[in-house]
């Protein structure tokens, strides 16, 4: 599948979901040298492109006649799928579609059925990270689906990620992140356990946080506090990771398995942030 604009070593890339997470994705593809295609319902979106090389298409329809892989990275199950349904009749065949979004198994295989009568390839593949990790260029991509269709794409996925882990076929980078994500929060919970008794025993929280990071205690989940999870992005994350949870909790039960407990767990850590940023943060706490 080759045009004037595309051939297998360089293929042009459409990019759906320029948000927080998707925008410097999109930029770091621009910047490696793929031809962009991007289509965003507000034009604001786009001019957040800034300068990174990129053509602008009128719709979903025309970004996929024109492409040779197809990335979303959209909010909710249901926005990749009416996506998908919108772009279904201009997609080609050879083309790659990948869902980078956090979703359930069953939607990546549904999505996998959807299109193999059109000879599209899917690939279930949440980034972790987060935006800074992003900007940076060193993503941690779960990919679900075929090993020819991650090898066909791995090239475009390089440029944003420094880690591409492939966890076996449809669903399975879903399954991944969903784990990744829960065992996140359920550290966050262990996080606000712990300096909840420490400040009732009269410890310093600031204090003993910054000693805790110098030994066997230290873990990513801590590190993200006063860096990532801040006073000012705090509410917005916890909502984000509690639909993550509900995501969880959903994808697990359609499985048959019992999540009651990982659950509940992993929502006290979400709905905790706050508390730990404002005993990382005393003196904003008291403005």
């Amino acid at each position: 599948m080759t045009d004037s604009k595309s051939s297998a070593s360089h293929p042009a890339v459409g990019f759906l979901g320029l948000g927080d997470q998707g925008l410097p994705m999109a930029t770091a593809i621009a910047e490696a040298g793929f031809e962009l295609h991007v289509w965003a319902r507000r034009t604001a979106s786009l001019e957040r492109l800034g300068d990174a090389p990129h053509i602008a298409q009128p719709s979903p329809e025309t970004l996929a006649a024109a492409t040779d892989i197809v990335s979303l990275c959209v909010a909710t199950d249901d926005d990749v799928l009416t996506l998908t349904k919108q772009m279904l009749p201009s997609l080609r065949p050879g083309t790659v579609l990948i869902n980078h979004g956090t979703g359930t198994p069953g939607n990546a295989q549904r999505l996998t059925e959807l299109l193999a009568n059109r000879g599209v390839d899917v690939l279930d593949a949440p980034v972790s990270g987060g935006r800074t990790a992003a900007e940076e260029r060193r993503l941690t991509t779960l990919v679900g689906g075929s090993e020819d269709a991650l090898r066909r794409v791995e090239p475009v996925l390089r440029s944003f990620a420094t880690n591409i882990v492939h966890l076996g076929g449809s669903g399975a980078g879903q399954l991944a992140k969903l784990f990744n994500n829960a065992l996140l929060m359920m550290n966050q919970a262990s996080i606000a356990d712990t300096l909840e008794l420490a400040v009732s025993a009269g410890a310093d929280a600031v204090r003993l946080v910054e000693a805790l990071k110098l030994g066997s205690a230290n873990s990513a989940a801590l590190g993200l506090f006063n860096t990532m999870i801040t006073v000012d992005t705090v509410e917005h994350l916890s909502e984000v990771q509690a639909i993550d949870m509900a995501i969880f909790d959903q994808a697990l039960r359609e499985t048959g398995a019992d999540p009651t407990e990982t659950t509940a767990r992993g929502l006290s850590g979400a709905s905790r942030l706050r508390q730990v940023t404002d005993q990382l943060n005393p003196h904003e706490r008291s403005q």
